[in-house]
């Protein structure tokens, strides 16, 4: 097994963007639960995102939604998050909070609504040269309720004309990016279910079109890790959107449901190149705090990513290819073993302390008094939410 200080400089080079929305209120489609010291403006999110990267040095970066995060100064955000020692990231449309798109987007039959859709995604990629972002990333909730509702291909031909619209107008060093999900909020069928058909979609636009892999958006018993392999082999695996879930789409925390899939992700991921110096695999946390308080919610993820990367890394693959090699069924499934088991966590807490971090970010946050601080400062005003 390497040494970890052979994967130090790996390690050094981990950056995970953490979304804007994690840190308003959330709920389940029942209900939206409110809790004190929620960011009431984009800038407050950003005062709390830098929290994050401050104890981690983990997450330099904040992804935006578009329109929760609109403001009319841009650079005057820019620069508001310059100081607290982060930068804007990915751009993220929503085309599901409109009534005009009860029955689609991008896939709708009325020409108007699907130019109404492209035209949101034209300003998405305005927002996106005002603040420098690389990448704009579309999810869609978009597909029908029964057999019959819908012409499948019909939409499926609507979707791609209308993703060639955006792909042209988005600049030379910007990607489109395309996340799928196999059900919800449609039941009998969803217009991006799944890797291959984002795959198909993105590959007819051109090089600068790429895959979001959310692995919450998977049916139970998914080998993700292959798709991860897939992509990364394909050349087409633009980011993640890290998370968990035990049943459905439950933007749970990363690794809470199963930290043995989220190792053996980041195994393909490094196996892939998806960690190599110039990589442009993007690693984001796309997650809604429904119960659990919001900042130390993202500490936890980004910790997490870290730790099972750290693992991932100390995988000792010289051995693990002569055991495969040889067809050694269960010498090789030890070696993976053993890699997963080791506890990294003290090694870890004393490479933070080297680099002036806290040993355990979890505690510092607890003790810092910044919870207490918001909840008495942010009184007034209307909390912002995804709902």
């Amino acid at each position: 097994m390497p040494a970890f200080d052979a994967i130090a400089s790996t390690l050094e080079r981990l950056a995970i963007e953490v979304p804007s929305w994690a840190y308003g209120n959330s709920g389940t489609r029942f209900k939206v639960f409110g809790t004190p010291g929620t960011p009431r403006t984009i800038q407050e999110k950003i005062d709390d995102a830098a929290m994050v990267h401050r104890l981690t040095g983990l997450a330099p970066t904040v992804a935006l939604h578009i329109p929760w995060d609109l403001v009319d100064d841009y650079d005057a955000l820019r620069a508001h998050a310059t100081d607290r020692g982060v930068a804007l990231g990915t751009v993220n449309s929503n085309t599901f909070q409109d009534d005009d798109y009860k029955f689609g987007a991008l896939t709708h039959v009325d020409p108007k609504i699907r130019q109404k859709a492209i035209d949101h995604h034209f300003e998405c990629i305005d927002v996106m040269g005002a603040t420098g972002s690389r990448d704009l990333k579309i999810w869609l909730a978009e597909g029908s309720n029964y057999p019959g509702q819908a012409d499948l291909r019909g939409r499926q031909d609507r979707l791609a004309e209308s993703l060639s619209s955006i792909y042209e107008r988005i600049g030379a060093d910007q990607r489109l990016v395309l996340e799928y999900k196999f059900f919800e909020p449609a039941f009998y069928h969803t217009d991006v279910p799944d890797w291959g058909t984002s795959f198909a979609q993105v590959s007819a636009l051109g090089e600068r079109a790429m895959v979001c892999l959310d692995t919450g958006h998977h049916a139970p018993g998914t080998n993700i890790e292959f798709i991860v392999m897939q992509l990364l082999r394909l050349g087409r695996l633009g980011s993640f959107d890290f998370n968990s879930r035990f049943y459905a789409d439950d933007d749970l925390i990363v690794g809470a449901a199963d930290p043995y899939q989220l190792f053996r992700i980041l195994v393909e991921v490094i196996r892939g190149g998806g960690l190599d110096e110039g990589s442009d695999v993007a690693l984001m946390l796309d997650q809604c705090h429904n119960v659990e308080d919001k900042i130390p919610g993202q500490i936890r993820s980004v910790l997490n990513v870290q730790e099972m990367t750290a693992r991932a890394l100390l995988l000792d693959r010289e051995a693990l290819a002569v055991a495969q090699a040889e067809s050694d069924v269960l010498g090789a499934n030890e070696i993976f073993m053993d890699a997963f088991q080791t506890d990294v966590r003290p090694t870890l807490a004393a490479w933070r302390e080297e680099r002036g971090l806290p040993a355990n970010p979890m505690r510092a946050y607890a003790e810092s008094g910044y919870q207490q601080q918001i909840d008495e400062a942010r009184v007034g005003g209307t909390p912002l939410s995804w709902t």
